[in-house]
């Protein structure tokens, strides 16, 4: 298939991060892929580095003439079999344009916060496929009053050859922050705010602290509430075992060298990229039993699902993560059933199935039994 990739937001996004990745597994399935991409951003930056034909221009709104030339100019010199959007202000010019032209139009859609009335009612209705990233999420537009007829589901894919075990940077990272080849590493990563759960794991790590020696957390990332997180580690006795890394644009490196993951979110997640971007390399995870997380992960066998915001019970499974041997295990289990389910080949295998006949993937994910 051709697959006009029309993505043109600047900013570095979890959606901008699926936009990329699926565009690449799309490309490595060996579907003929392009993309009007902007210059600068995670997007531009993507498409150029996959070596992904791209035009640039953006849509500063949905009534940019610039962003209809430019899709319109490519959709007549490709002949595209689908457009593929990621981002609300270009719902309706995609929807126009492949209206103008007779191209199919596939339109995913990220966030839970309710659209216009209009959008909400227009959107799924007009474009040919409608996409939730989870079942979580296709649950919500449902809600909404999206008929379930117009809401099909396509999960976020994984790079498993950039995100692997890799022992050489496992130890590179390790020796940058003084953290030991035979210690135990939490790691986390992604914005600090209170939605986040980042209080309440600074907390059970803490007290995990207190009867673990060897445990140490590696903070990946930044955000509003960094300096009270500073704060409390400073104050905890263990401020030498808490480690922060500030803002960094490729967080893959870091994943090799933690023992788990934490993914403690209290507010509902869409879905939980970060999850299966550390079970890629290796690494189980302690996620939140919330939102999209719990279809990322199978409960007792690539990590465990925790109640959101349960301090203790945070405690209790960082230390259990503790037994190596059974981290081991888990790690094992996480990569192949990442590969299984995220990867690149399995997603556009999806992806392509969904686009050709509408079919949500059959295969339920997450929520094994402990």
């Amino acid at each position: 298939m051709k697959l006009l990739f029309v993505g043109t937001n600047p900013e570095n996004t979890g959606a901008a991060t699926h936009f990329v990745a699926l565009a690449k597994a799309m490309a490595e399935a060996g579907h003929q892929v392009s993309g009007i991409v902007p210059r600068k951003g995670l997007i531009g930056e993507g498409f150029e580095a996959a070596g992904l034909p791209v035009r640039y221009s953006i849509f500063r709104n949905a009534f940019d003439v610039r962003g209809y030339a430019a899709v319109l100019g490519e959709i007549s010199r490709q002949s595209p079999d689908w457009l593929v959007g990621n981002f609300g202000k270009e719902y309706w010019p995609l929807i126009a344009c492949g209206r103008l032209t007779n191209t199919p139009v596939a339109l995913f859609r990220h966030r839970n916060p309710r659209m216009s009335k209009l959008s909400e009612y227009g959107v799924p209705r007009l474009a040919q496929r409608f996409i939730a990233v989870s079942e979580y999420a296709r649950g919500a537009y449902l809600r909404w009053g999206v008929p379930s007829e117009h809401v099909w589901i396509s999960y976020n894919p994984v790079d498993t050859v950039q995100y692997q075990p890799d022992p050489q940077r496992r130890a590179q990272v390790r020796r940058e922050f003084g953290i030991g080849e035979d210690d135990i590493v939490l790691g986390y990563v992604g914005r600090m705010h209170g939605g986040k759960g980042v209080f309440q794991l600074m907390q059970a790590a803490n007290q995990a602290m207190a009867r673990e020696p060897r445990l140490h957390v590696l903070w990946v990332g930044d955000g509003h509430e960094e300096g009270r997180l500073h704060e409390i580690a400073a104050r905890s006795g263990f401020e030498d075992r808490h480690h922060f890394t500030g803002w960094v644009a490729d967080t893959s490196r870091f994943h090799p060298a933690f023992t788990f993951l934490a993914f403690p979110s209290i507010e509902p997640e869409t879905f939980g990229r970060v999850s299966i971007e550390a079970a890629a390399c290796g690494v189980p995870v302690l996620g939140s039993d919330i939102g999209g997380v719990p279809e990322t992960m199978l409960d007792g066998v690539t990590g465990f699902l925790i109640e959101p915001g349960n301090v203790p019970a945070w405690r209790d499974r960082i230390l259990d993560m503790c037994d190596e041997p059974r981290c081991r295990a888990m790690g094992l289990a996480a990569r192949s059933y990442v590969i299984e389910n995220f990867g690149n080949a399995a997603v556009a295998k999806d992806f392509e199935r969904l686009l050709r006949f509408g079919a949500i993937p059959v295969h339920h994910l997450g929520h094994a039994a402990t």
